[in-house]
């Protein structure tokens, strides 16, 4: 039997994100609490991003902006 290892996914913390998209890691937290970003929480409960849909909101932005 084979055991499948899954790669963990990458997540972003909200500067990461910020850096990202050009905005402040403040705007970030208020997409996250408004719902147009999805986050999960650490133990510590720091936010972090999912990479996949922090890709997938740019492409989207850079689709409306073009």
């Amino acid at each position: 039997m084979t055991d499948v290892v899954k790669e963990p996914e990458k997540l972003l913390t909200p500067s990461e994100v910020a850096a990202i998209f050009r905005v402040d890691p403040k705007t970030v937290t208020r997409w996250a609490k408004v719902g147009k970003l999805s986050s999960i929480r650490t133990l510590g409960g720091h936010r972090r991003f999912r990479a996949a849909e922090v890709n997938e909101l740019l492409a989207k932005a850079q689709e409306q902006s073009a």
